[in-house]
């Protein structure tokens, strides 16, 4: 049975100094395979393994620059098959 979908939001203003420490949590959250995410609004359980897909990126213009991480993984549920693909020309 697939999980249903569940998400996390929190958007707040941060100093430099608070965002590290975010960021060392979710370093320490990755090497433990533990991720937990809550706020006044609600919670959220991941728990991160095999190999993650990273993807960066970094933008600039004149009055906003931008970094967004993202971190993503197959969670494997054990009742996916696997299928074979075939591309013909």
């Amino acid at each position: 049975m697939r999980q249903t979908k569940s998400s996390f939001r929190h958007e707040s203003l941060q100093d430099g100094k608070s965002i590290q420490e975010f960021l060392k949590a979710i370093t320490k959250g990755l090497a433990k395979g533990r991720l937990q995410f809550s706020d006044e609004d609600g919670e959220l359980i991941m728990s991160p393994e095999g190999l993650l897909n990273m993807k960066l990126t970094a933008t600039q213009d004149e009055s906003r620059h931008t970094i967004d991480l993202r971190i993503s993984w197959q969670v494997d549920d054990g009742e996916l098959e696997k299928k074979s693909l075939t591309i013909s020309t």
